[in-house]
This record gives C-alpha cells, structure tokens and sequence, in this order.
C-alpha cells in the first residue's frame, strides 16, 4: 500500500525537524516545505531566514527528503502584517501569531501542498489533535508549558482534517533529545520569538517604519496632565516600564501602569493604582468555534498565552459579540489581543478582545 504522503511545515527549528523524522519513522512519505513570508533588509542581526532555511536543508538532507520552498510574501503582507499594523493604528495590541496561524500556516500553506499531492501537512507545533469526527478536535499538549493551542484558536475546524501535530505528546526536552540522538545541528537552537516570520526586532525602531510618532498627552486617570508620549503604538495596557512618567510633586513613589488610550484625542491614560488594571469581564467578536456550543456556557478562558485557566461564563451579546465574565477579576484585559476558550484540555474556540470593563 501507498504510503500517505505528508508535507511538513520547516522553519529551520528543532520542532519542525522533529516534526518530519518522527513522521517518517511512522511509515508516512515526507517531504519539507519552507516558507518565505518576509523580505529580508539591511537589518542582518534580525533576519534569520537564510540560516533558517540552510539548517531545514540539512535536516531534510540526513533525513533524505525533499525540501520545497515557496514565497507567501504578499500573502503574509496582504492577510497578516497591514491588519498588525492597522490594529496597533486603532490602539489596540494585536497578535500575529494566530493571523499568522490562519492566513499563512494553515490557508495558505495548506493548500500548496495540496499542489504538491499531499494527503496531510504538519507542523512543529505543541498540541494534540483527534480525528474522527466529522471535524478534529484539537487538545492542549502533554508539556502544557509549550502547549500552543492559544495561538491555534482561530484556525478553521475545516482545515484541520488534514493536519497532523507530531509533537503533541512529548516535552520539548524530550524533542531536543531526539534532535541529539539524530545528529541534528539545530538540536540546540534557541527558539524562535518576536513578531511571527519577522522575528527579534527592537520594537520602537521596527514600527516607526510603519507608523509614525504622533506626540500626545499622558493623563492620570482624573485627567490631570502628567506628561507627554511620542505615540500611543508604544504602548500596551499593563505596560510599567517606559512611561518615563517619575519624580511628580505630591504623588506616591510608586509606579505608573498604562491602563487605556484614547485614539480620539490621542491620550494614554496611566495610574499608580494597579486596581485600575482589572476588570471582570469582556466582550469578543468574530469568534471561531471549534467545537459547536449552545450559550450560555461554563468553561475556562485564556487572554494571553501561558496564562492559566480562568473559569467564565460566556452568553451571546449584540452584533454577534460574546459576553464572557469571569469568576475571578483579570488583570490587564487588552483590546486586539485574543480570548481563548476550553473545556478541560479541550480547545473550544476563540474570539478578538474588543471591550472589557467590570461590573460590581
């Protein structure tokens, strides 16, 4: 019998590389594929795509298999990069990791390799998958302190009949042992962060190529004047550190958190007051169910990745939004981030930030 044929997503990392050997040893026809999503600049301590893709050659070259590349640049600038940019233009703090996951990584990418003749495509990926249903479901990983489901929450349950996650089982100590014991050079490698497929940048510096500084008033939360910013895109809610807001006659010595923005008048809002920081509940629109859901419902929540579960309750709002309160008040809700939603290690869905408040 034919052996299915499986693409693998290789970024050069140990994962991926795993990834693809573990998928071999299981019988299955491997082959990479590396995608480029970014044009490479003058900034070469940042761009890392060359010695990405040659350590994913030498991967497929001890594993014996092909290696693809294909160029998704518009792709990426088009679906995933001017939304990061718009959002952080509305004030909000987006997250490009899931635009990525779903535009790029699992659209995109996907249906490539449905032009290479592919059965299935995988990725390094920290999760579980469960097929057999009519839609898979997806689960938190076995290392729950890589576990990557958060970043997977607005992937379309369609596209992952033909998705497989390899790494959903093991600690990524466990996955570098592997990379070890097959002589994998990246088997040490330092994971990758920063902005997906544009990586470590200094922030301030990347952004202003992008946005430019539009100098404004620092109020506290009675609308004193305290100061004045170069731009509200500098800044995320809960942020301490570069408010360079110090030494105020008659005020506490203690520190100022940036607890709002207010686009309309270009004002960021900061407090000394870490209360002013939680909230018990928020509402989130576009919402992606990967498991069907009659609301109201009790679950659990996450609004930032790593985050432990938070018990909620989620009914339906206006404008197809989502009300979700919580049981216990959070610190440092953010519009534009994402709430995801779980039943035990089952990954319900997600939805994009887009109010919180509290209720008393």
């Amino acid at each position: 019998m034919k052996a299915s044929k499986v693409i693998v997503g290789m970024s050069g990392g140990v994962d991926s590389s795993v990834a693809a050997y573990l998928l071999k040893e299981q019988g299955f026809h491997v082959e990479g594929l590396f995608m480029k999503n970014w044009e490479e600049d003058d900034q070469t301590e940042f761009c890392t795509a060359k010695v990405d893709l040659e350590d994913a050659h030498k991967v497929c070259e001890r594993l014996n298999i092909k290696l693809h590349t294909a160029n998704f640049v518009s792709e990426y600038w088009d679906s995933v990069f001017k939304s990061f940019i718009e959002g952080y233009a509305a004030g909000e703090t987006p997250n490009p990791d899931i635009l990525c996951n779903r535009e790029i990584k699992f659209n995109h990418f996907l249906e490539y390799s449905n032009l290479l003749g592919s059965d299935y495509i995988a990725t390094g990926h920290y999760a579980r998958i469960r097929h057999g249903s009519s839609y898979p479901s997806l689960l938190k990983s076995r290392d729950l302190n890589k576990d990557q489901t958060y970043f997977l929450q607005d992937v379309a349950k369609e596209k992952l009949n033909k998705c497989l996650f390899p790494l959903g089982d093991l600690l990524k100590e466990e996955v570098r042992e592997i990379a070890q014991s097959q002589g994998f050079e990246n088997s040490r490698k330092k994971d990758s962060t920063g902005i997906c497929f544009i990586g470590e940048r200094r922030f301030d510096t990347f952004i202003k190529n992008y946005l430019s500084d539009t100098p404004g008033k620092v109020v506290d939360t009675a609308g004193r004047i305290l100061g004045t910013h170069q731009g509200l895109h500098f800044y995320t809610i809960g942020q301490r550190k570069g408010i360079k807001i110090g030494g105020l006659k008659n005020r506490l010595e203690a520190p100022w958190y940036v607890v709002d923005k207010e686009i309309d008048t270009n004002t960021l809002i900061i407090s000394q007051k870490e209360t002013d920081l939680i909230h018990n509940w928020l509402r989130v629109s576009g919402i992606n169910w990967m498991e069907d859901q009659d609301l109201p419902i009790k679950c659990q929540a996450k609004i930032r990745y790593r985050q432990p579960d938070q018990k909620c309750r989620i009914v339906k709002g206006v404008n197809r939004e989502l009300l979700v309160t919580f049981d216990r008040p959070q610190r440092a809700v953010t519009k534009g981030q994402y709430a995801a939603f779980y039943s035990g290690d089952t990954l319900l869905g997600g939805g994009q930030i887009v109010a919180r408040g509290t209720r008393r």
